[in-house]
């Protein structure tokens, strides 16, 4: 992908997770947040946070943008943005969206968006060390010791 091309798509990502914000279901905690991933072949998800009652039930934003790219076929991903109302400080996916995130690429381009549209750029690999993903376990079963 072009440098322009990338811009291009990053731009759009940013404002496909702004959208997103718009369908979140957040009845309990009023924390909408929204969220859209980038496939490795261009396709853009959005998700929103999905609250429940039993709040175990709940689904954030990242984890619902990342399931609907996995029900269509896509696990490879080249970035994600993540979206919230809050503007003096940056959202940042939780612990379980960043274990959820891993599974598919360890080195995620992450972008965390203001409501007016600014962000900042981090990975994965800065917000989520020495992280724990499916190559792990092929090594564990590689040297299983019986």
């Amino acid at each position: 992908m072009s440098v322009s091309a990338e811009s291009e798509s990053i731009k759009k990502l940013l404002t496909e997770a702004l959208e997103a914000l718009k369908h979140s279901y957040c009845p309990y905690s009023h924390f909408p947040v929204g969220a859209a991933v980038l496939t490795i072949d261009g396709h853009i998800y959005r998700g929103c946070n999905v609250e429940n009652a039993a709040y175990s039930g709940s689904i954030c934003a990242e984890r619902t943008a990342i399931v609907k790219a996995v029900s269509d076929g896509h696990k490879q991903f080249t970035a994600i943005a993540v979206s919230s109302k809050m503007s003096s400080q940056l959202i940042v996916p939780c612990g379980l969206c960043r274990q959820f995130m891993r599974e598919f690429s360890s080195d995620l381009a992450i972008y965390l968006v203001r409501p007016d549209g600014t962000y900042e750029r981090t990975s994965l690999d800065v917000l989520f060390p020495k992280s724990f993903g499916p190559q792990d376990l092929q090594e564990g079963v590689e040297n299983l010791v019986i």
